[in-house]
């Protein structure tokens, strides 16, 4: 191809690439969570990334024509397919049709990339991945309080503090009968109930008085963007917002909520919802369904500051129907503004008992959440959590190949290699990851190859070492400490006790023990 027409090196607006340390960190991430789910007796299940556009539903916010918000394209046989949007729609799908061979209640997780077919934007990308534990077939809310209290266990054991997270329950039905008492029940509102729904979940962002904009004719920000709301009158804006700030915001905001007692427990919260909203019949069954989880956690010894009972979670996608929970993560966190704020939610889920029975003549209840991997990722990064530190990657060696324009001494290298990748500590498992130079160029790129991927030391082996039987183990963590000292120090006799151990000669039979010194020396 001529240079004009080669092919533009460019990546598709809002997907990302990702390098070794991230990968490798996720997997560790990964690894915990599935241990955690799998204590609590949940199963591995792996569904595909398409799925049939009917199966996946139309439950994105904002949907408002048939493939919004999803990739589609058609099959051979003109039926329509869809990239999965979420993980639990997909395993609506393979349960039901597998409901027979499955035990009941069904306990599964799943992880792996979703993908949304929206405007992309700074933290908000078309594929990302999700980790997903569901529990199929309990209608009970003690399913919902299981899920809580992994949840909350899983942040644990990713290093994230007690005290930095709070998982915090709502349930739809109270939320649903709110929009009964205010007229907003029935399918001919739904587009209004979501618009309210969104602004809710702005509380923590705009506050009670940006809330009440959202609720009402709109709200203008500071560049001057407009966002229409939801057309309530005051009256009807005062319920939702009471039912809002009941345990989250300025509780005087509002005169009949004014008293703090609300917000000291989780049994005050819902004194508070059952004195404001328990004449509703829908609500009032929420309420008790939000007092029996309250009761089942905190019986299991998870107090308020883990488990609490919110009501400005709301939770966007339209299959939940009971109740629903968000675990945010509560630490400070400086933004790309330079502002200080807290982290915000990192997974989500909740009830959905119309899911499943979409594809089965029964209905078949169903609870779980999903944990937003890339952002939890993020915050273990931000908490320093040992999970996410690159240190915990096996070190790297990488054996050059001095004579590589001459193939008769490839095999002495390769066994080199080989013998490093064997190599194992004392519990029996690998000490190192070991890296053969396969380019072709001369010892000044290898070396500068090394540096590039990280390694703690190389192997080297030239004429005059073959000829003598030794190879050199060269430190290269310890050798770039010694270039970066000062003139004065370079003429000290420690320095040059330490150049020795930077750079030393073994017997070819003892390579991997001469390695072992430099693994020892950063341990």
């Amino acid at each position: 191809m001529s240079k004009t027409d080669k092919l533009k090196a460019r990546q598709p607006r809002g997907f990302v690439d990702r390098g070794p340390a991230d990968v490798a960190a996720t997997e560790r991430m990964l690894s915990v969570i599935r241990e955690s789910f799998s204590l609590y007796g949940f199963e591995p299940v792996e569904t595909p990334f398409v799925e049939y556009t009917d199966a996946l539903g139309k439950f994105l916010p904002d949907q408002d024509r048939p493939n919004e918000g999803v990739f589609s394209f058609q099959d051979d046989d003109e039926q329509w397919l869809s990239l999965r949007y979420d993980l639990t729609a997909p395993l609506a799908r393979y349960v039901a049709e597998n409901f027979d061979a499955l035990p009941k209640p069904y306990r599964s997780y799943r992880a792996g990339y979703v993908f949304r077919n929206e405007k992309p934007g700074p933290g908000r990308f078309r594929q990302f991945m999700q980790f997903d534990a569901d529990i199929v077939g309990a209608g009970s809310v003690a399913a919902d309080a299981e899920i809580c209290m992994l949840a909350a266990d899983t942040m644990e054991k990713l290093g994230i503090k007690r005290g930095d997270y709070v998982v915090k329950v709502n349930n739809r039905k109270v939320l649903d009968g709110v929009m009964e008492a205010i007229g907003l029940g029935g399918e001919e509102n739904a587009g209004r109930r979501l618009t309210v729904l969104r602004a809710i979940d702005k509380l923590d962002k705009f506050g009670p008085e940006g809330v009440r904009l959202l609720l009402g004719d709109g709200r203008k920000d500071e560049s001057g963007d407009f966002t229409k709301g939801a057309g309530l009158n005051d009256e009807q804006a005062d319920m939702v917002l009471s039912l809002a700030i009941l345990q989250s915001g300025d509780v005087t905001e509002l005169e009949n909520i004014g008293d703090n007692r609300y917000r000291e427990s989780n049994k005050g919260v819902l004194d508070g919802m059952r004195v404001h909203f328990g004449n509703n019949e829908t609500a009032a069954t929420g309420i008790a369904e939000l007092e029996q989880i309250a009761a089942l956690v905190e019986a299991a010894g998870y107090d308020r500051s883990r488990i609490r009972i919110d009501t400005s979670v709301v939770r966007g996608l339209e299959y939940y129907t009971g109740p629903v929970y968000e675990v945010e993560l509560t630490f400070p966190v400086t933004n790309d503004d330079g502002q200080v704020v807290r982290f915000g939610s990192v997974a989500g889920g909740g009830r959905y008992d119309g899911l499943v029975g979409r594809f089965r003549p029964e209905p078949v209840p169903a609870a779980g959440f999903s944990i937003g991997v890339s952002r939890l990722y993020s915050a273990l990064k931000a908490v320093k959590s040992p999970i996410v530190d690159a240190r915990n990657e096996l070190p790297l060696v990488v054996v050059t190949a001095m004579d590589n324009k001459s193939p008769e001494h490839m095999p002495a290298y390769q066994a080199m290699v080989s013998a490093l990748r064997q190599a194992t500590g004392e519990d029996g498992k690998p000490l190192l990851r070991a890296d053969l130079y396969l380019g072709s160029s001369g010892f000044n790129a290898q070396m500068k190859y090394a540096d590039k991927r990280g390694a703690i030391c190389a192997v080297i082996q030239g004429s005059s070492e073959r000829e003598a039987g030794t190879v050199i183990v060269k430190d290269l963590i310890l050798g770039a400490e010694l270039a970066a000292a000062s003139r004065e120090l370079k003429d000290s006799a420690e320095h040059k006790a330490r150049q020795a151990e930077a750079q030393f000669a073994v017997p070819a039979a003892g390579l991997v023990e001469g390695v072992k010194r430099v693994l020892k020396r950063h341990a």
